[in-house]
């Protein structure tokens, strides 16, 4: 028994052949899958599969920092009555994202005006994940976390101030076994992707061997980042197995044993039953 811990189920690319993609996961082993928001629109879509499909697929609602605008804050009441409803697991995905920020966009011929346009946007980025993450620790809820780009000491300034409070995922984590220790030592978890069966990713192997058994969960990041050997293809949650898998082998367990503890852990920290 497997749960894709991260999954965009509301997205376009599954509504041709929904119910098959749920019955490849049930196949698979995957009995759970936690769909993930990243607007308001997409928060209120995963939660109506998470009430449409109870038990199966739970809900993560939340504002990604790629859809963070100036307009952003206004929405957290909003964000903050959902966080109530049945079916809501978590808070997310929310975060930092520096990796695309729109300034040499928006200003290609001026890189005083493009540096500013950045710092705003990083400034929206930070009050809204703030916001989210009060919501969380108002809610007795956890966080779901999207950390991209150089922002890794802003995110963790921003998270120490809520340590106690709540717990998060850095999902689809790629950093080294020491950061993966630092966040670990702060209360939260971290979760692999299929990017961890791709041969160029060495770092993520090291830290997927590293971290103890109840300090990371599985997931697909669906539609995106398809594991070998459906690398470029569309990912669906049945190919959460093929994650387990290859971290099973690279930590020369049985799967079962992966999975057990996987899942447990998920169980946990999306308060699932």
């Amino acid at each position: 028994m497997l749960i894709d811990t991260h999954a965009h189920l509301d997205y376009p690319d599954f509504a041709p052949d929904f119910d098959a993609v749920l019955a490849r996961s049930k196949e698979a082993g995957v009995t759970g899958i936690v769909s993930i928001g990243t607007r308001i629109d997409s928060s209120r879509r995963a939660l109506g599969l998470a009430q449409k499909y109870p038990g199966v697929v739970h809900a993560a609602v939340g504002i990604h920092p790629c859809d963070v605008g100036s307009e952003s804050l206004s929405q957290i009441p909003l964000l903050r009555e959902m966080a109530k409803e049945k079916g809501v697991a978590a808070i997310g995905e929310t975060g930092l994202d520096y990796y695309r920020l729109p300034g040499a966009k928006e200003a290609p011929e001026d890189p005083v005006l493009a540096a500013e346009i950045d710092e705003q946007v990083k400034k929206w980025q930070a009050e809204v994940f703030r916001a989210q993450l009060e919501i969380a620790a108002e809610a007795g809820l956890n966080v779901v976390i999207h950390q991209r780009g150089d922002c890794w000491a802003d995110t963790l300034a921003v998270l120490k101030d809520f340590t106690g409070k709540l717990r998060g995922v850095f999902h689809c984590f790629g950093g080294s076994p020491a950061q993966a220790a630092e966040v670990i030592a702060l209360g939260h978890l971290v979760s692999f992707t299929g990017i961890v069966t791709f041969k160029n990713a060495e770092l993520v192997h090291q830290t997927a061997r590293a971290v103890l058994l109840d300090q990371f969960m599985v997931e697909t990041d669906c539609p995106y980042l398809a594991p070998v050997p459906h690398r470029g293809k569309r990912c669906e949650p049945a190919h959460t197995r093929l994650v387990a898998e290859k971290i099973a082998e690279l930590r020369g367990i049985p799967l079962e044993e992966l999975a057990t503890a996987t899942t447990k852990t998920a169980r946990a920290f999306f308060r699932m039953g």
